[in-house]
């Protein structure tokens, strides 16, 4: 520890303008790496021999490292070489990549419901991601999923997703409502695009069929028992990100916008737009607290339709409310919670949380005043344990039960791996 203070201050020297000459890079060695390449590493990190050697840029590349999904923390060191040049070193702490998956939800409507799932995130040791689903919601679905964000170069990457997804999905019309089975197969095609440390671009192509077959519930004659429709969905995400990661704790700030556009075959599903931003915030608090924020704000086109895309679902943005138990063309969601370490030793963490799910939709056709009725808002707070492995990425076991505080209210848990948000 005291070896690398002397080289960090050294270090500090040397960036401030300490010698009068510039210093450079005399090479770039990496350490601690066994599955994660290290050619790999080099084609993404900006320092390289010959450069100027320069601090901020040897910050962003070890915040680039620690967001890799196979690397669970990542430093920095610098030695002298010759002739005013300097061995600059990066240690890599890894992660263990090959990681099953589950989500599992109940609630106090006898709901129970499940995603199994097997990934691997660091194929070929490159930060690519394979794998799949399995998911049981009354029916049964598929997945699979392939995601190389540097698979050209260190800033040009490709994803492909196909989907066979099944579930029972209520719609809601003339303030009651109907049961349908759901289905939708689609294959996606995306291109990632890396402008610099801290903004991405994804723009894509989706094609994808949608299957609506009536199975209980009130009925309308403008409302359809069986539709079929062919549609295609043009994609954009933009995210900003400043989030600085070690371990389980997290600080900074991130931005993510989502668009879409989706054209369809049939007059029952119009064609209309969807966008949506999330912002997180994550602070630090003490030496073993992490306050996170999630803040969802969205629209869509504004058509009176049973087929809203907004829903309102225990797995998307609020514990404890059940599966997709009302639809909007508008949403505005707030997840606050604080996660506090309660035990910590090696590998092992256990955190507990306290948090508060709000939202509020506008109905379909309706206007802005809907945000504020009643009936739209839910008030979900709760308490959370997370048990979390340090050494397996994203190996965070997560419980949280919600108790809704809010007009026709339930309650639930809800598990999952990962954090909620």
């Amino acid at each position: 520890m005291k070896k690398l203070v002397h080289v960090l201050l050294l270090f500090g020297l040397i960036t401030s303008g300490v010698y009068a000459q510039e210093s450079f890079v005399h090479d770039l060695k990496i350490q601690g790496n066994k599955k994660l390449k290290t050619s790999f590493i080099k084609s993404i990190s900006k320092i390289k021999p010959s450069t100027i050697l320069d601090s901020t840029t040897i910050e962003n590349d070890i915040l680039r490292l620690k967001r890799l999904p196979s690397v669970s923390h990542a430093y920095y060191q610098v030695f002298l070489s010759e002739d005013n040049q300097y061995n600059v070193f990066y240690n890599i702490e890894e992660n263990f990549t090959l990681i099953p998956s589950a989500n599992v939800y109940t609630t106090d409507n006898d709901e129970f419901a499940y995603r199994l799932g097997l990934y691997e995130f660091n194929v070929f040791g490159r930060n690519i991601t394979f794998g799949g689903f399995y998911q049981k919601d009354i029916y049964d679905s598929y997945a699979l999923n392939f995601r190389a964000p540097y698979l050209f170069s260190n800033k040009l990457g490709l994803a492909l997703n196909l989907q066979d997804l099944s579930t029972q999905e209520p719609v809601f019309f003339d303030n009651t409502s109907s049961n349908y089975k759901y289905n939708n197969k689609s294959a996606e095609i995306l291109g990632l695009y890396e402008f610099n440390f801290s903004n991405r671009l994804e723009l894509g192509l989706n094609y994808f069929v949608e299957d609506y077959q009536y199975k209980f519930g009130a009925t309308n004659p403008n409302v359809p028992r069986e539709l079929n429709v062919h549609k295609w969905l043009v994609k954009g995400i933009y995210e900003y990100n400043k989030l600085d990661y070690f371990y389980q704790y997290v600080s900074g700030f991130r931005s993510q916008f989502n668009f879409q556009y989706v054209t369809s075959t049939n007059d029952a599903l119009p064609d209309f737009f969807i966008g949506w931003n999330d912002f997180f915030i994550f602070k630090r608090i003490g030496e073993k607290g992490n306050w996170a924020n999630r803040l969802r704000l969205g629209l869509s086109t504004n058509d009176e339709t049973p087929f809203a895309p907004f829903s309102v679902d225990n797995n998307l943005n609020v514990r404890g409310v059940g599966n997709t138990i009302d639809r909007g063309t508008g949403v505005i969601v707030l997840n606050t919670e604080y996660r506090q370490t309660l035990y910590e030793k090696d590998w092992f963490v256990l955190q507990g949380n306290a948090f508060i799910d709000a939202g509020t939709w506008r109905n379909p056709g309706g206007d802005f005043a809907d945000f504020s009725k009643k009936n739209n808002v839910k008030v979900y707070p709760g308490l959370g344990l997370r048990f979390i492995h340090k050494k397996i990425y994203n190996a965070i076991f997560r419980i949280d039960y919600g108790y809704g505080i809010t007009k026709d209210a339930t309650k639930g848990f809800v598990f999952g791996i990962g954090q909620y948000f």
